[in-house]
């Protein structure tokens, strides 16, 4: 992989949250960084941190302390409306949950997050289009969610991520809502657009069966990274990264 540089680091985070009388450290002082091109697994038990560490690094959630430089800019630094500018420009996100409008379709899904960039509504159309055929979703572009799978679901939310063509995805528990075949479809999809898009793809998750497709792998555990490694077998699954959407199961 030719891509090394460095797409967003973090230098000493640091969050708590109030319960009741006491405070809780949630992250310890972390440093992190991710380069481009590559699938950056953050693991770890329920609590550890992972979703706080993600969500300061992508401007959600501001830490107590530390910095974030992403795309070349101090994120903690800049004010709300450049802030989230910073997230349209150059993130993606894929939860869990989805997160798609219920009254729209899947290729208006995609659009309507273009159109927020300024795309002009016929690009914007095309793009969409683009997107969902890379995820296998040519057939059902006019199907709303309630007519759509959980892996169908999700590949749209991918769409609608790798739409914008951002350079920094952030993929929360991902797969935790569905099944080991649609889980390995969605984490191949991440890792071609890492070694197709050039993204630096940070993906939280519990689930080890993902560490397959890492390049990286970050065990984080009470607030504090106990493990960062990187992976021999990534290599062993490049061909994700050509695999044809008409061959991805729903």
């Amino acid at each position: 992989m030719s891509l090394t540089k460095t797409a967003i680091s973090a230098q000493g985070l640091y969050k708590r949250f109030k319960t009741g009388r006491t405070h809780v450290e949630v992250l310890k002082r972390v440093n992190f960084d991710a380069l481009h091109g590559d699938v950056t697994m953050v693991m770890g038990p329920s609590g550890s941190g992972k979703s706080t560490l993600v969500a300061a690094l992508s401007g959600l959630l501001k830490p107590d302390e530390g910095q974030v430089n992403g795309m070349g800019q101090d994120l903690w630094s800049l004010k709300p409306g450049k802030l989230d500018r910073f997230r349209l420009d150059h993130c993606g996100f894929i939860f869990q949950g989805f997160n798609l409008f219920s009254a729209l379709t899947a290729l208006q899904q995609v659009e309507i997050i273009l159109k927020y960039k300024g795309v002009p509504k016929r690009e914007a159309r095309e793009r969409a289009a683009h997107a969902l055929t890379e995820v296998g979703l040519e057939n059902k572009l006019n199907q709303r969610p309630s007519e759509l799978s959980g892996g169908e679901k999700q590949r749209v939310a991918i769409a609608r991520a790798l739409a914008k063509d951002p350079q920094l995805i952030f993929a929360d528990e991902p797969t935790s809502a569905l099944d080991s075949e649609n889980g390995q479809v969605v984490i191949k999809l991440l890792h071609r657009a890492a070694k197709q898009h050039g993204a630096a793809v940070i993906c939280v998750t519990h689930d080890p069966r993902l560490e397959t497709f890492a390049d990286r792998v970050i065990h984080l555990e009470d607030g504090r990274i106990l493990d960062d490694r990187r992976t021999e077998h990534a290599a062993n699954v490049s061909g994700a990264a050509h695999l044809k959407p008409a061959l991805i199961g729903a």
